[in-house]
C-alpha cells in the first residue's frame, strides 16, 4: 500500500500541496482528480522524488521513499510516466523501451526480453514501429512508449500522470482501457492523475479530488462520479 500523511510540498512561497493524506490500496487503481493547479501533478513528482516535500511522509509497503533519489525509488518498484508523453525522439522505439530496464540487465536480462514482448501484446502498434525512431511517432503512440518503458522495469506500482493530454478520445480509451487490463491480470497498483474526471473515474477504483493542494473528497469511485454538487463546485460540469 502506499500511504502518503501529511505531505507538503512547495515553490518557493507557493504551496502546491497541503498537508495531503492519502491511501492507495495494492493491486487498484486509484484517481487523483481536479482542475488545473489543484497539485496533482506536484504529487506524482514528490512521490517519485522529483520535487521534495517540506513535511509529511510517504511510504510504499512500509518503505520510505522520503530523501531517495528518483532512481533509487525506481529500483524499490515504482514506475512515473510523467505528462507530455516525454520519449527520446533520437532513439528507436525498441530503444527507448530498453532504457527502461538498464538497471535490471545484469540480473534479469531473459526477463526484460518477456516484458518486452508482453509490452507489444499490450500495445501492438509498438511492435509494429519498433524500428522507428520514437519521434517520428504520433502522439498516441509516444503516450504508449512512455508507459512502455515504465512497465519493462516491472514496478509494483504506476504513476501514471495525465496520459489522455492532447489525444484524442479513441487514443484515450484504449490506452486505459489496457492499463486497466493490466492491472486486473498483474496485480499492478495505479495511482492516475487525470484532468478528465469522467474518464478517470470511469476506470478507478478509488478517488481522489483535490482544489488548491488541498484533499477535499476521498471516496470509491462511483461515489464521486455520482456527486453532482462535488461536480459542479470542483470541476465545472
Amino acid at each position: 500500500m502506499l500511504e502518503v500523511t501529511d505531505l507538503t510540498t512547495s515553490y518557493g512561497s507557493v504551496i502546491a500541496l497541503n498537508s495531503v493524506s492519502m491511501k492507495v490500496k495494492e493491486s487498484k487503481i486509484t484517481t487523483v482528480i481536479g482542475a488545473n493547479g489543484a497539485g496533482k501533478s506536484t504529487l506524482l513528482r514528490t512521490i517519485s522524488g522529483l520535487e521534495k516535500p517540506s513535511s509529511g511522509s510517504i511510504t510504499w509497503n512500509g518503505q520510505s521513499l522520503l530523501h531517495r533519489r528518483p532512481e533509487e525509488i525506481v529500483r524499490v518498484g515504482v514506475a512515473h510516466v510523467p505528462e507530455g508523453h516525454a520519449v527520446i525522439s533520437a532513439l528507436t522505439v525498441e530503444e527507448n523501451i530498453l532504457m527502461g530496464s538498464l538497471f535490471r540487465r545484469r540480473t534479469h536480462k531473459r526477463d526484460i526480453a518477456l516484458a518486452t514482448e508482453e509490452l507489444y501484446t499490450l500495445f501492438p502498434r509498438l511492435l509494429e514501429r519498433r524500428k522507428q525512431l520514437a519521434g517520428t511517432l504520433s502522439g498516441g503512440e509516444r503516450q504508449m512508449l512512455a508507459i512502455s518503458r515504465a512497465l519493462v522495469s516491472r514496478p509494483s506500482l504506476l504513476l501514471l500522470d495525465e496520459p489522455s493530454l492532447g489525444l484524442a478520445p479513441l487514443v484515450v480509451e484504449q490506452i486505459i482501457d489496457s492499463i486497466k487490463i493490466l492491472s486486473e491480470k498483474t496485480g499492478l497498483t495505479v495511482l492516475l492523475v487525470e484532468q478528465n474526471a469522467n474518464t478517470a473515474l470511469g476506470v478507478a477504483d478509488h478517488g481522489v479530488l483535490l482544489s488548491l493542494g488541498k484533499v477535499v473528497a476521498d471516496r470509491p469511485a462511483h461515489e464521486l462520479k455520482a456527486d453532482a454538487n462535488l461536480r459542479a463546485a470542483y470541476l465545472g460540469y
